[in-house]
């Protein structure tokens, strides 16, 4: 049996910690101090790190990791971290025998140059996304190209409905708030605020989401939907032709929301 655990970190970071009764594996850990605490409490040996891109946030806690564990650390190819022991790109297989799990590498630029995530069908579709998608909302454009988000984002989208969505931050709430403010009219947003406030307020995360709400309420995922075209064009006064110009306007009015 697999378990997922979310460990919080910084002010808002989530460090995902994968795990049977034996052995983890550990999502973009940004400090070692509480997977450690977490691995020893539960007996647990570490049998990987997995990174989604270079930020120290996602990276700071390896070097630490790596003096109590003898574990591989999985990271995207194309950018520089010094505790990467598996460069891996677009396409490579991630077999990890101790968890008896598979993880498919998707890259996915846009927030850093070489971000990656991690995509798992067996048992349960399970998708690591880092700052990529968030609930609700999608990172910022770093280093990137907002054309190479968009894409990114399209990426992820055509993965199956029923994918449970892991990403590293708890900015629901807030996403939701732009994101009523774009689309008012949405009830399945109204909704889903009612129902993460209560999570919230009780201190439980609100991730994972899945890809079929996502596709109803995202909408950096929704910029061809004319409630989100008219709502953009109407916000910039310009005319905007394709979907990438949308999302275009669209993450700049997020970005000084």
């Amino acid at each position: 049996m697999q378990n997922i655990y979310p460990i919080h970190a910084f002010k808002d970071n989530y460090i995902w910690i994968i795990h049977n009764n034996n052995h983890a594996i550990v999502v973009d850990p940004g400090i070692a101090s509480p997977v450690i605490e977490y691995l020893h409490t539960n007996k647990l040996q570490l049998s990987a790190i997995l990174i989604t891109h270079h930020h120290n946030d996602h990276t700071g806690g390896n070097a630490e990791l790596l003096k109590l564990f003898d574990a591989p650390v999985y990271g995207p190819m194309h950018e520089l971290i010094s505790t990467v022991t598996h460069p891996v790109r677009e396409g490579d297989q991630i077999n990890l025998q101790a968890m008896s799990l598979d993880f498919t590498v998707l890259e996915i630029p846009g927030h850093t140059r070489g971000h990656i995530a991690y995509y798992g069908s067996n048992p349960i579709k399970r998708l690591f996304c880092g700052d990529t998608l968030f609930a609700c909302g999608c990172g910022r454009v770093f280093e990137g190209t907002v054309q190479q988000m968009y894409h990114s984002l399209g990426k992820l989208s055509r993965l199956p409905d029923d994918t449970l969505v892991y990403c590293a931050h708890e900015y629901t709430l807030n996403n939701i708030h732009f994101a009523r403010t774009v689309d008012p009219d949405n009830p399945k947003l109204a909704e889903l605020e009612v129902t993460m406030q209560a999570l919230r307020c009780q201190n439980i995360p609100t991730i994972p989401t899945t890809l079929a709400l996502e596709k109803t309420v995202n909408p950096f995922l929704r910029c061809d939907q004319p409630e989100i075209m008219d709502s953009v064009q109407n916000y910039t006064d310009k005319i905007l032709l394709t979907p990438l110009d949308i999302f275009t306007e669209l993450r700049n009015w997020k970005n000084n929301f």
